[in-house]
C-alpha cells in the first residue's frame, strides 16, 4: 500500500473521508513559541509539528508602507497605527461615500513577481504538502478599510448604491488577484473576510445576502473554474448564513470560533458536516487561555473523534496561539496535536 502524503490527509478530510489522524495547523503569536522553547530547553519541538499545509502568496494584498515608527500606509491609501495591538485604521482614504477624486488602485499594484517566483520554488519543494495560496483580507474588510468601520456600516444601510459600487470594484480587483494566483501549483486559495462578531452577521444576514454574497460567489466560481478549492476565514458567528456559504462554494470554513453565537462545532458538524469542512474549533477565548492542560487534551481528543468522524475537519485553534496563552496550555496543545 502506498503511504499517504501529508496532502492526502487534508484532501481526504475535505472530501469527507476519515483519516487515521486528523491533519492540523498550529500557529503562534507574540512570545508563545519562545516560551515553549524555554519550557523544553531547545527548539527541537518545532520539528515535531507536521506541516500538513504550506502557504504561499503572489499578491501583497496589504502593501503596508512605513510612515515613521508608528504608522503605515496601505495599498488603498489608508493610514494605520501599528505600534499597538491590534493594528487599527486611523485615517481611511475615503472621507465621503464617493469615489470622486480618488484613484482606485489597479490590481498590478499588488502583484509581486518576486513572491510568485518564490512561491513556485516552495511549491516544488513541498509537493508532499497541501499547498494554499493566500489572498488576505477580503471584500467586506476592504470596504471599511476604504471608509472606516462605522462609515462602512452606515453606507451599507443608508447608501446601498455606493456600497454596491465599492463591492463591485473590490470584487473585480479580487478576480484579478485570483487570476494571478491560480497558475501556481496550489490546491486551494485561502480568502479572509470577517462577516461575524460574537452575536451574528455584522451587517445582518439579509443585507449580507444582497450586498456581499453575490460578489463572493463570483470570486469562488473563478477559483473553482481554475481547479482550486475555496478556503475562507471568518471570525465570529456565521451560523445564520451557513446555507448561503455552502451554496456559493466555500469548501473549507475557518476559524469556527466556538464562543460565538450558534458556532458550537459539534452542532455545526451535525447540521452541515457532510457539505463543508470545518477548520479550527478549539476555543481561543475559552479553552486555550482559561482551561487546564487536562481540559485542553480532552477537548482536542473530542474534536478529533467527533469532528474528524467521516472526514470534514482540520484541527486548529480558532486563532493562532495568542500572547495570553499560558505556557503549560501551549505545551498541552502541541503535544495533543502531534500525539493523536
Amino acid at each position: 500500500m502506498t503511504a499517504m502524503r501529508l496532502r492526502d490527509y487534508v484532501l481526504d478530510q475535505i472530501h469527507h473521508r476519515e483519516t487515521p489522524v486528523v491533519p492540523y495547523t498550529l500557529g503562534f503569536e507574540g512570545d508563545v513559541a519562545e516560551r515553549v522553547d524555554s519550557y523544553y530547553g531547545s527548539q527541537d519541538w518545532r520539528d515535531r509539528i507536521t506541516p500538513y499545509m504550506v502557504r504561499v502568496a503572489a499578491v501583497d494584498t496589504d502593501m503596508n508602507e512605513p510612515i515613521g515608527e508608528t504608522h503605515r500606509r496601505d495599498g488603498y491609501g489608508g493610514i494605520w497605527r501599528v505600534d499597538q495591538r491590534p493594528w487599527h485604521l486611523e485615517l481611511p482614504p475615503l472621507a465621503e461615500p464617493s469615489f470622486d477624486g480618488y484613484t482606485f488602485p489597479e490590481a498590478e499594484k499588488f502583484f509581486r513577481p518576486d513572491w510568485k517566483a518564490e512561491a513556485f520554488r516552495t511549491c516544488e519543494e513541498r509537493r508532499d504538502c497541501f499547498l494554499v495560496g493566500s489572498l488576505g483580507w477580503g471584500l467586506f474588510e476592504r470596504s471599511w478599510n476604504l471608509r472606516g468601520f462605522e462609515n462602512a456600516l452606515m453606507d451599507a444601510i443608508a447608501d446601498e448604491d455606493f456600497f454596491g459600487e465599492m463591492m463591485d470594484r473590490l470584487m473585480n480587483l479580487y478576480l484579478e488577484f485570483v487570476a494571478y494566483t491560480v497558475d501556481l501549483p496550489i490546491d486551494a486559495i485561502h480568502f479572509g473576510d470577517d462577516w461575524g462578531d460574537q452575536r451574528g452577521n455584522i451587517i445582518g444576514a439579509d443585507r449580507w445576502r444582497r450586498l456581499i454574497k453575490p460578489r463572493w460567489a463570483r470570486v469562488y466560481e473563478a477559483t473553482h473554474r481554475a481547479g482550486k478549492l475555496v478556503m475562507h476565514h471568518s471570525c465570529g458567528s456565521v451560523a445564520e448564513i451557513m446555507p448561503d456559504i455552502i451554496e456559493i462554494g466555500i469548501d473549507v470554513l475557518e476559524s469556527c470560533q466556538p464562543e460565538a453565537a450558534g458556532m458550537n462545532p459539534y452542532e455545526l458538524k451535525q447540521k452541515w458536516g457532510d457539505k463543508i469542512t470545518f477548520w479550527g474549533c478549539l476555543g481561543s477565548q475559552s479553552t486555550i487561555p482559561h482551561g487546564t492542560p487536562e481540559e485542553i487534551r480532552a477537548e482536542v481528543q473530542r474534536l478529533c473523534n467527533e469532528m474528524g468522524k467521516g472526514g470534514g475537519y482540520i484541527l486548529a485553534p480558532a486563532k493562532d496561539l495568542q500572547p495570553e496563552t499560558p505556557t503549560e496550555n501551549a505545551v498541552a496543545i502541541i503535544e495533543s496535536f502531534i500525539n493523536q
